[in-house]
């Protein structure tokens, strides 16, 4: 399938020439006195200020050139696909604070991440799970603890997200327990990303979590997410601008910290606000154009890239659907090698499960949209037809029956049925249709085990860093 664009060439190149005169001559506030030195000694320049870092163009040229062209993101027992190139998306949930119920939503608990694992584990299309806030976890503790929930309730990649350094050192720990001997480099089974707190700002934070985990080939999401109009312009090409610069601005300082680092470029969590209301608007045809821009960029420099989906609606409804359907088709479509967004509502505030049931199923339909028509001889069936000859049926052919699950994607939700079947069997609307699923799928799931010792091992260094994390 032919790519969708959002810039032309010289869109692209427009863009690109504007970062790079951005990063030479405005730069970057780096909020990290040691990474501000690696990078000085690598060939930046100061800037009008102590934090403020800028990048010539030969430097930012030479880094980059050290960014793998694909990252691979590999699961503990699934081979959940390699970025790069824009041909074969893979899809993940996201972040969130809150899981979506009955009642309306509550903050999630360690107990529901775990059981968001393993309905991930469970569905054919979904690559990967992602980190979320734990109401009945300290704070500093989250991504430790919500580690040790998904590693254990999926074979699937884990994107983890960092609170603290410690927190990654723990995270280290645990994935050699898991991995039995094989190193993260080569067997990266968990990511990690930070996103710039724009405009042009990298926290102390992020560059000391981009620091403590560097050595070790863990792949890295570089994250711009300007708000067009207000932390970016308002202007598309503007926000894109922007936010290109301060993800080139982050890989390179990686390949500084860590050269050959897996890095994704990712513009595709830039937002437009809603300029009646100031509220952040992610289900949105701008979205989509600045994330199809952002394939665009990453693919400029040879990188991988990413983008995050999600709706606006408060629930599982058809503006959820509508917004996801359309958001993952031209995400897809414009080349997006990583999706983000699997399940979430409320503007990337809370998860549902039955969406990420009812999600899983529009990227099915979205996969065979790419996949295309396949044109061979088998396929075009030019004999079969003129031995059927005229008024005949195909129904009854071996060419049919060999065929018929490859070419017709069948949705596993979506109602096909005559209604008088369709009444006999409850006439359930959709909602409860993926609700009921969910729960089932979770309950019938069999995620990869760990062995006693492994699970001993991990309860030791959980036990262990619970103290130095919280107490220290």
């Amino acid at each position: 399938m032919k790519l969708a664009r959002a810039l032309n060439e010289q869109g692209v190149e427009r863009i690109r020439a504007a970062t790079g005169r951005i990063l030479e001559n405005t730069g970057l506030k780096i909020e990290h006195e040691a990474v501000r030195e690696l990078l000085l000694e690598a060939g930046a320049k100061p800037g009008a200020d102590s934090e403020i870092i800028r990048f010539p163009a030969e430097m930012v040229s030479e880094y980059l050139a050290l960014a793998p062209a694909e990252v691979r993101l590999p699961g503990r027992t699934a081979d959940c696909g390699v970025l790069g190139g824009g041909r074969n998306p893979v899809f993940w949930t996201a972040a969130a604070m809150n899981l979506a119920t009955a009642e309306g939503r509550r903050e999630f608990e360690r107990a529901d991440l775990a059981r968001l694992a393993r309905l991930v584990d469970s569905l054919p299309n979904i690559d990967g799970v992602v980190g979320v806030s734990l109401r009945d976890v300290p704070p500093k503790f989250r991504d430790v603890a919500g580690f040790r929930e998904m590693i254990a309730n999926t074979g699937k990649h884990v994107r983890i997200l960092s609170f603290t350094p410690r927190g990654v050192e723990a995270i280290l720990e645990m994935s050699a327990v898991v991995l039995d001997g094989e190193s993260i480099a080569d067997k990266p089974i968990f990511s990690m990303g930070f996103t710039a707190h724009g405009p042009l700002r990298w926290t102390n934070l992020a560059l000391e979590i981009y620091s403590t985990s560097a050595g070790h080939g863990i792949p890295v999401m570089v994250n711009g997410e300007p708000m067009a109009g207000g932390t970016g312009p308002v202007t598309l090409a503007g926000a894109a601008t922007v936010g290109n610069a301060e993800i080139i601005g982050g890989i390179v300082l990686n390949q500084v910290i860590e050269p050959g680092r897996p890095c994704i470029h990712n513009l595709g969590f830039a937002h437009v606000m809603d300029m009646r209301t100031g509220v952040a608007v992610t289900g949105a045809p701008e979205n989509c154009l600045l994330a199809a821009a952002g394939a665009e960029l990453a693919r400029s420099y040879n990188l991988p890239s990413s983008s995050w989906i999600s709706s606006d609606s408060m629930l599982t409804d058809a503006q959820s659907a509508a917004e996801k359907t359309m958001a993952a088709i031209a995400h897809a479509s414009a080349g997006v090698d990583l999706i983000w967004g699997v399940g979430t509502l409320e503007s990337e505030l809370c998860i549902g499960l039955g969406q990420v049931v009812l999600d899983d199923d529009i990227i099915g339909y979205v996969r065979r949209l790419l996949r295309g028509i396949e044109v061979s001889e088998e396929t075009i069936a030019a004999e079969l037809i003129e031995d059927v000859g005229h008024c005949g049926t195909f129904l009854d052919r071996e060419h049919t029956m060999l065929n018929f699950q490859r070419e017709i994607h069948e949705s596993p939700l979506f109602c096909r049925k005559q209604r008088e079947n369709w009444e006999a069997d409850g006439a359930f609307p959709l909602q409860e249709v993926v609700e009921k699923r969910a729960e089932e799928l979770i309950e019938s799931a069999r995620p990869p085990s760990l062995s006693e010792e492994q699970t001993r091992e991990l309860d030791r260094i959980e036990q262990k860093y619970f103290q130095l994390i919280t107490e220290g």
